[in-house]
């Protein structure tokens, strides 16, 4: 399995995961956690997926980097004005946006693992 195939097959186990957690919340938080989720795929998929794209290249940490702080300024633009603008409470929105975030991080982490059978990095 290619890197990008394992992560397509992470993130949507992560948004699955995410969408049945919801289920058990309150309605009303569950819109939250729904913008949350829309919000973090938004955001991650093409982080990620350049991350995965640069494996085993020169800017590779200058990639992880800008996606981290990419992830930053997302939590805090939703904490501070989207949220509020919306009406939203702010705990269900920011853990469920926090969550799938780390838990995408985490997808990444995985994909990108040297040390795989028949595979090492090296540096294009």
């Amino acid at each position: 399995m290619t890197p990008g195939h394992r992560y397509l097959l992470g993130v949507t186990t992560v948004a699955v995961a995410a969408l049945l957690l919801s289920l058990v919340l309150p309605p009303p938080d569950r819109s939250g956690v729904w913008l949350a989720l829309g919000v973090a795929l938004t955001v991650q998929g093409p982080l990620g997926w350049w991350l995965v794209q640069a494996i085993g290249t020169e800017r590779f940490l200058l990639v992880w980097a800008i996606g981290i702080a990419a992830r930053l300024a997302v939590v805090a633009g939703c904490g501070l004005v989207v949220a509020p603008a919306l009406g939203l409470a702010l705990a269900p929105l920011l853990f469920a946006l926090v969550g799938v975030l780390m838990c995408c991080v985490v997808v990444e982490a995985i994909v990108v693992r040297p040390g795989r059978p028949g595979g090492g990095v090296e540096v294009r």
